[in-house]
């Protein structure tokens, strides 16, 4: 049958690369698909991050991952995950989307806005980092409100707020400081979250005890507008001048797309996806999870080095219902 594969991976992250991996040791046949390029979410990341993690933490297929420096960087990475790609010749669509998932195990069909798909077993590996936790307040939706950062050029010189003490804000918050732009932090606890790099942790708090940047702690944002912010404080509410503003907020997986392939999800805080902790087979037989989406709002427990054998679990488990 034309478009016909054993198994279908949602997903062209690391984790999804993985699964096209071990699918090729099995000799499986296999596809990727992905709404975005290979590696979207690092592709996403800041221009000039460096990742918490060294290299060897982030291989996957033994494919060497030579970094020059003692944590990779995001240009190393995205040419790393390039070279698995080529070196384990998968078979990858890039910026197509997944639009509906029908069927059950041994007969799925996956439509996508391309092209129709027939596979026995589904993957998906999709993470989080598409969909942003948001702030749910009036002027969220103006153009200055941005839920991702690049790089600082662009904003240096203005009034800018960063929202979140964690790892993502912080770097943003330095960042932009360097490049000339006037930094106010958001902050809704009452510090710096002690997960913030060890190295970094220290530079942030000394920045705000000095007053080079601004912060607000125990504070939100009520109200954006086109040059100013209202920030609620413990005392008050304040107004400060505003050219843009970063929601360092966090992200979630797409929960609407894991109900619509029939995927059960907790009723309490962590809408955590169920699956089998053993299998990672959901509670729609023959459809996987793999990689951090499996944590629902928990973003902080998968990430690529504890989840990159989620694979052979998967795949143990496919071959034997074969």
């Amino acid at each position: 049958m034309k478009n016909k594969f054993d198994v279908i991976i949602i997903g062209a992250g690391p984790i999804g690369l993985r699964c096209g991996i071990e699918a090729s040791r099995r000799e499986l046949g296999h596809l990727i698909i992905d709404k975005g390029c290979l590696v979207n979410s690092i592709y996403n990341y800041p221009t000039n991050m460096t990742f918490f993690s060294t290299s060897e933490r982030l291989e996957i297929g033994g494919v060497p991952f030579v970094s020059h420096g003692d944590k990779p960087t995001r240009r190393e990475a995205l040419e790393y995950y390039r070279r698995v790609k080529d070196s384990w010749n998968l078979n990858v669509n890039t910026y197509e989307k997944v639009i509906k998932v029908e069927g059950s195990r041994g007969d799925f069909t996956v439509t996508t806005d391309r092209e129709k798909y027939f596979c026995n077993d589904v993957i998906v590996a999709t993470g989080f980092y598409d969909t942003p936790n948001l702030m749910n307040v009036p002027g969220e939706n103006l153009s200055k409100v941005k839920h991702y950062f690049r790089e600082a050029h662009p904003v240096a010189y203005l009034d800018i707020i960063i929202v979140g003490a964690g790892n993502s804000g912080v770097d943003v918050a330095l960042e932009t400081f360097r490049r000339g732009s006037r930094v106010t932090m958001v902050i809704r606890e009452d510090k710096i979250r002690d997960s913030v790099k060890y190295w970094v942790k220290p530079d942030i708090e000394n920045r705000i005890k000095e007053g080079s940047i601004k912060a607000y702690f125990n504070s939100v944002i009520s109200e954006i507008r086109e040059r100013e912010v209202d920030i609620k404080t413990p005392d008050k509410t304040v107004t400060v001048k505003n050219d843009f503003v970063f929601a360092m907020t966090g992200y979630h997986p797409d929960f609407s797309f894991l109900k619509m392939m029939g995927i059960n999800i907790s009723n309490d805080d962590s809408k955590t996806p169920q699956f089998n902790e053993e299998t990672f087979e959901t509670s729609k037989k023959g459809i996987y999870l793999a990689g951090v989406v499996c944590g629902g709002v928990e973003t902080g427990k998968w990430f690529i080095e504890n989840s990159r054998d989620h694979a052979i679990n998967i795949f143990n488990r496919i071959c034997n219902n074969r």
